[in-house]
């Protein structure tokens, strides 16, 4: 590991400390959030080499599905990375670009891909979920991100947290970035609308790949 990613580790890990201190704060949306027929937010992220690029630049062609990641020591997302190695054929044959978004920077976003072994997609990077907060995703409660362990966690006991951390740590799975912000995806058409705007309700609540499947093939087929 380098000296940078390690850096940037260490920073990652505090910021998941001090929000298992602290909690979700963001459980309530301020507006309407974004939803089907809506312009999709069109933000410049960097990517995993460090190249700014704009949303749109994969919805110019062929409809986009965007899949926001969880942080990046979640086992949720492993879970995910597993499912899209699977999936990725068929979202690409039904017409779509396929990125990520995800909270870790570019030298962390290329080492976590590397490590699951993602498909060959753009990850980009949103450190200060700027693009989480545009596309409507909130963060959940411990009950929708720790539904399956033991009470003290429900609580955010801070010995027990203090404890998973090291656990985690010690499986080289360490937790880092804010962990508890939801993922979604999104299947955006090649005039940037939204077609379909899925948001996780709970760490492991993935969608059918039959229905982003069907999303994008419509997507196609909404635009001449």
């Amino acid at each position: 590991m380098s000296s940078e990613i390690e850096g940037q580790m260490k920073a990652a890990e505090q910021e998941w400390i001090e929000g298992w201190k602290l909690g979700p704060q963001r459980l309530r949306w301020s507006k309407i959030p974004l939803q089907v027929g809506d312009k999709a937010p069109d933000s410049e992220l960097p990517d995993s080499d460090g190249q700014v690029v704009k949303l749109s630049s994969y919805w110019q062609d062929r409809p986009a599905l965007i899949l926001f990641w969880r942080h990046y020591g979640c086992g949720c997302g492993i879970g995910r990375a597993g499912m899209l190695n699977n999936e990725y054929d068929a979202y690409v044959e039904a017409g779509a670009n396929v990125f990520v978004i995800g909270q870790g920077e570019p030298e962390r976003a290329a080492a976590y891909a590397k490590k699951y072994e993602l498909p060959d997609i753009p990850i980009l990077c949103d450190p200060e979920f700027k693009t989480y907060e545009e596309y409507g995703l909130v963060e959940g409660k411990p009950s929708q991100i720790l539904f399956d362990a033991p009470e003290e966690f429900l609580d955010r006991n801070l010995e027990a947290g203090m404890k998973l951390a090291e656990e985690r740590r010690m499986l080289k799975r360490p937790l880092v970035d804010n962990s508890w912000l939801l993922p979604g995806e999104f299947v955006v058409d090649r005039e940037g609308v939204v077609r379909l705007a899925y948001r996780y309700n709970y760490c492991e609540d993935f969608p059918d790949y039959r229905v982003l499947t069907a999303a994008i093939r419509e997507a196609k087929m909404e635009v001449p």
